[in-house]
């Protein structure tokens, strides 16, 4: 009776356990598919409102960019933009996507609808009127805005809310620079430092390709590049690129600084914020008549692409480029922060190029996906984007100095609403190690000898277990709950 009573259990264990698996097995398939469907909604409505905002945008800027002296109206439009935020909408101010991080981080996902007219509305007057500034960040909050409002609707839970909305940040990328899967890894990576987002990487993939097809079927024209050189030496190429990543990582951080300084001097003018707008478009105005081009103000994609093409140009033009944003964002324009760091990128890795005597058009655009990597922290969309943009050959030696560059950094931000979930360097956590932070002489000598000595030895983090293994939770999973 018993080895039959033990055979009887077994069975009904082996059933419970295949009934187990194909009951989990098709939530899973059922889960899959209903986000394909869902990201496919939010690629629709956020990828509309895009396409819209990019012809208004090129539209505009075709015809005033045209006149000759256009940037006398920049102080006008930084004017107009402020009044348009402070009186509508003043969480529309800014570069866009970090206002998005900021509402997945603290408001699980909720954003303003107000948000979307009064971002479209302010950034194609900044933009138009000559501000220095890009068009990836309104169209991310645009499009995140659209997807908060449409879940809020259909009243969507708050992690499904929170991962719609990332959807509308991977599809306001994609729809801008037709790059769809570095638009996904940037969604998905933008959130936190050290830390990617895997279970929202197919809904933000779908919503990228979405609406990358439907800003491309609006007769939104999207970027595309060739970049043709030689290497003679693959090792030398890679050293290269090591050095490279350095300057650009140096680079960032003079840019994030600049930023973030120029917008607290803004912040202290006692002044109502439309008539900071009127003082930073005199500085634009004073920075046009001082280099003697326009270089430095509106979207910048000419100079982009004439430096992507191999044109040189000079080395003061990254600084100027750094200027004419910092000043834009800080006084009241609105608009994005990836059309200048690609500015910038391009025009560093140019001028290096011209120094070095290495291809310019190369090292144009691995500058540009360089320091997008380094001054959003996220390496792995600006490789994509590289690959996308460029061509793998030129994707696979870049993603060297991206990693170089995302690691020099630090953990500065353009966003500072990042999360530091893991930090970057093995020598930037000195507290736990009791190394007091003192910049004496002797202080500083002791820093160095402390890592000289391989201080972290003992203390240093792992890779021992820190949860439960695959092969664990599966064995996990194959005790079913059951009585006997």
């Amino acid at each position: 009776m018993s080895d039959k009573h033990d055979a009887e259990k077994s069975g009904r264990v082996s059933r419970l356990r295949a009934w187990g698996f194909f009951v989990i097995q098709t939530l899973v398939i059922l889960t899959t598919l209903k986000w394909v469907m869902l990201a496919a909604i939010a690629g629709i409505i956020a990828g509309v409102p895009t396409g819209i905002f990019l012809l208004l945008l090129d539209g505009g800027t075709g015809v005033v960019y045209a006149w000759p002296h256009f940037f006398y109206l920049i102080p006008l439009g930084l004017f107009l933009s402020s009044l348009i935020v402070q009186t509508f909408a003043k969480d529309a101010r800014g570069h866009g996507t970090e206002k998005v991080i900021e509402a997945l981080h603290n408001q699980d996902g909720h954003m303003n609808p107000m948000i979307i007219p009064v971002k479209m509305a302010a950034t194609l007057i900044t933009l138009i009127l000559g501000g220095s500034a890009g068009k990836e960040g309104p169209s991310a909050q645009i499009g995140a805005g659209v997807a908060s409002a449409f879940a809020s609707l259909v009243r969507l839970n708050r992690l499904d809310k929170q991962r719609f909305v990332l959807c509308g940040i991977s599809a306001g990328f994609a729809g801008v620079f037709g790059t769809p899967i570095a638009g996904a890894l940037f969604a998905t990576e933008v959130l936190s430092i050290g830390r990617m987002s895997y279970n929202r990487f197919l809904p933000a993939l779908m919503a990228s390709y979405v609406s990358y097809f439907v800003t491309r079927s609006m007769g939104v024209v999207h970027l595309s590049y060739s970049v043709q050189f030689i290497v003679s030496s693959e090792l030398a190429m890679l050293g290269k690129m090591v050095v490279f990543g350095l300057v650009i990582g140096m680079l960032a951080i003079v840019f994030i600084t600049m930023l973030s300084r120029v917008e607290r001097l803004f912040h202290r003018i006692r002044i109502c914020e439309p008539l900071k707008g009127l003082i930073g478009g005199a500085l634009l105005v004073a920075v046009v008549l001082l280099s003697g081009t326009t270089n430095y103000v509106g979207l910048g994609t000419r100079v982009i692409d004439s430096a992507l093409d191999g044109v040189a140009f000079r080395g003061i033009a990254p600084f100027f480029k750094m200027f004419t944003t910092s000043v834009t964002l800080a006084s009241g324009g609105s608009g994005g922060i990836l059309t200048p760091i690609f500015f910038i990128g391009a025009t560093a890795g140019n001028y290096w190029a011209q120094i070095t005597g290495a291809n310019v058009g190369l090292f144009s655009a691995i500058g540009m996906v360089a320091f997008l990597a380094a001054c959003t922290n996220t390496p792995l969309a600006a490789v994509m984007m590289a690959m996308e943009l460029f061509g793998v050959r030129t994707g696979s030696y870049g993603a060297v100095a991206c990693a170089v560059a995302f690691l020099i950094v630090g953990h500065m931000s353009v966003y500072p609403s990042q999360v530091i979930h893991q930090k970057k360097t093995l020598f930037i956590d000195l507290e736990m190690h009791g190394i007091s932070k003192v910049f004496t002489p002797a202080g500083t000598r002791k820093l160095f000898a402390s890592f000289f000595s391989g201080y972290r030895d003992d203390l240093d983090e792992s890779f021992g277990i820190s949860g439960k293994t695959v092969a664990k939770s599966a064995q996990d999973d194959e005790e079913p709950d059951s009585e006997d």
